[in-house]
């Protein structure tokens, strides 16, 4: 049998009982819902940062871009590779999970929950003082013959519509097609993320995902007070950086090994936050703490209050092949023979071939502009101090972009060092 390949791109059931229920009742649930699959996109999130972390320099990806990506290949997985994907994915619908949350979720109710966090982010990404894009879609050899449902599902909860090119006669064209595609839904920041040779005769689908974020920050810093100073690396050595400077409120955390601050976006719905370790070189102590209860234990005791604040100008491009590592994490049939991704096209022909990423983040004076895609590809078969704290990031520290009201991580990285 000829091997095929499907490949997806990305920058992440109550309606059924809703009618019967209280409109409070209903509301609550599907908040329920969200916050659940919130968590388990969270937690995929750190579990991916530690894998990644072992590469040197600076780091920036978007785990929220990965989840859904996943998700639209999640849709059409049946059987063990249906169970491995969950797990990996930190999904609610994971063997792991407790009965109680598992006998909540099925396939139709996570993928709902998941596209109104989808349509959520996008419609204040549309009204508010910022902008916020995720897009999907779908890209199919001409007259394959996808599922119907598997159709309907992808564009009712991920509003992904499928586009029909011809992989079979003209893939070079149809990668072009997509590329193009993400850079316009990227605002032109993500380019060329499927490079030649990636797509052939034998791939029949193309699921895409991009992310695009632009945000001023709440509090801005002025240009004129920008003032290059020496930024420490790793090594000890020093390398002079463009670093903001203002003293303002803005929320505040130390402890006896780091320090934490919150810079709030315009309409304070999403944040970054920055973790400074106190050592130079205790990064990499620090990045082993990270999980979604100590973020969640961190969050909680920032307190807002004056803070002289000093933090480094930054724009870079990350590129990732993430195959490899979801199969160490445990994802290992949807990458072989043994895949069964037949809720797509009714046969078990289709698997994940690569999966890669593509991030961009510019953090300046103004704001952030951060955008992301990715692509899969399948083949067949503490105490506060009195003084005024002073927060100044001149040597190797995290940093994640937030949104405030799901609690949801859209974006991650650390900054080894800010001139790339």
């Amino acid at each position: 049998m000829k091997a095929f390949k499907l490949v997806l791109i990305l920058t992440i059931v109550t309606a059924t009982m809703a009618g019967f229920q209280p409109l409070e009742q209903a509301t609550a649930k599907e908040e329920t819902d969200k916050q659940i699959v919130v968590a388990g996109n969270n937690e995929f999130a750190f579990d991916l940062y530690s894998k990644l972390r072992s590469s040197k320099g600076n780091l920036f990806f978007s785990p929220y871009s990965i989840s859904t990506a996943l998700a639209l290949a999640y849709c059409g997985a049946r059987g063990q590779t249906e169970s491995e994907m969950a797990t990996v994915l930190r999904l609610p619908t994971a063997p792991g999970k407790t009965a109680a949350v598992k006998d909540m979720f099925g396939q139709m109710r996570f993928h709902s929950a998941f596209g109104k966090i989808i349509k959520d982010l996008n419609s204040r990404g549309k009204k508010g003082g910022y902008e916020l894009r995720v897009a999907n879609a779908l890209w199919g050899q001409k007259g394959y013959g996808f599922l119907e449902e598997y159709l309907k599902l992808i564009e009712t909860n991920y509003g992904g519509k499928l586009n029909e090119v011809d992989f079979i006669r003209a893939a070079e064209t149809a990668r072009k097609t997509i590329n193009k595609w993400v850079e316009r839904k990227t605002n032109n920041k993500i380019k060329n993320l499927i490079q030649k040779g990636v797509l052939n005769s034998m791939t029949r689908m193309v699921l895409t995902n991009a992310i695009y974020f632009k945000g001023n920050w709440a509090r801005q810093f002025k240009k004129d007070k920008t003032k290059d100073a020496p930024f420490t690396l790793i090594d000890g050595k020093k390398v002079d950086a463009a670093m903001m400077n203002q003293t303002a409120e803005f929320g505040y955390l130390e402890t006896e090994s780091f320090q934490g601050l919150e810079l709030p976006y315009v309409d304070d719905e999403l944040s970054m936050i920055i973790m400074l370790p106190k050592e130079i070189d205790g990064l990499d102590e620090f990045e082993k703490t990270l999980t979604v209860e100590n973020l969640s234990k961190w969050l909680n005791k920032l307190y807002t209050r004056q803070v002289v604040v000093s933090v480094p100008k930054f724009k870079m491009t990350s590129q990732f092949g993430l195959a490899s590592v979801l199969k160490s994490m445990g994802m290992k049939d949807a990458f072989s023979s043994n895949a069964n991704f037949s809720g797509i096209n009714g046969k078990r022909n289709l698997f994940i071939s690569a999966v890669i990423h593509k991030a961009y983040v510019d953090v300046n004076e103004e704001g952030t502009e951060a955008a992301a895609a990715t692509a899969v590809t399948m083949k067949l078969t503490s105490v506060m101090p009195s003084r005024t704290p002073v927060f100044r990031a001149d040597h190797p520290f995290l940093f994640l972009i937030r949104d405030n009201h799901s609690g949801g991580i859209l974006f991650i990285g650390r900054i080894m060092n800010p001139n790339g």
